[in-house]
């Protein structure tokens, strides 16, 4: 049973006997440590101009000069960002919009958990077909509102779609993504060219 209070005067003279007895396991290793270094102050961190606070009001709407930052790039200057893998002729002849798809699937309106799997076994069922050239419509989206609770980017699809395509399995079969043209689409639907 354990004692409160510590150890009494008679258990703490047969500790300080053991303990003047004690020999060091590895004297070698015992060594004088250094005086802790005193920590050095940060640098003093460049303060920001302060915010011009005319316009705000408490429970006031944001103005439309309101502040919006969006880091990542717009899908089609992405995908232009990306190298050429397919041939220059042909790709010439897609962006104009001169070569016709041979299968399309719409994807707008459904939410992003449906349709990921659809897009997977369209593209792959493409493949198997022996297609080359597909059309993806994903729709341009539609902003949320002023009075989303989040901020929501516009075109959920639009966003996701070129990212499955180069995630497996469809980066296997996905040759090159790009935006469609006017024609069959705009900024709204994307040409996938399979590789053979």
């Amino acid at each position: 049973m354990a004692r409160r209070g510590g150890l009494s005067a008679e258990d703490k003279a047969l500790w300080s006997r053991v303990a003047a007895t004690a020999v060091p396991m590895h004297p070698a290793r015992k060594q004088a440590e250094p005086a802790p270094q005193p920590l050095k102050k940060p640098p003093a961190m460049p303060q920001a101009a302060p915010l011009p606070l005319a316009g705000l009001r408490i429970g006031g709407q944001p103005g439309s000069d309101s502040t919006r930052l969006d880091l990542s790039p717009p899908p089609r200057e992405a995908l232009h960002a990306q190298p050429l893998r397919m041939d220059h002729k042909t790709h010439r002849q897609m962006n104009r919009g001169k070569l016709a798809p041979e299968a399309r699937i719409d994807l707008h309106g459904m939410t992003l958990a449906v349709a990921q799997p659809v897009l997977i076994r369209f593209i792959l069922q493409a493949k198997a077909e022996g297609r080359r050239l597909v059309l993806v419509i994903t729709g341009k989206g539609r902003e949320g509102g002023p009075d989303a609770p989040l901020p929501v980017r516009p075109g959920a699809l639009r966003h996701n779609v070129p990212h499955w395509l180069h995630m497996p399995p469809l980066n296997a079969v996905v040759l090159q993504v790009r935006p469609a043209h006017r024609r069959h689409g705009g900024e709204g639907a994307y040409y996938v060219y399979l590789r053979r």
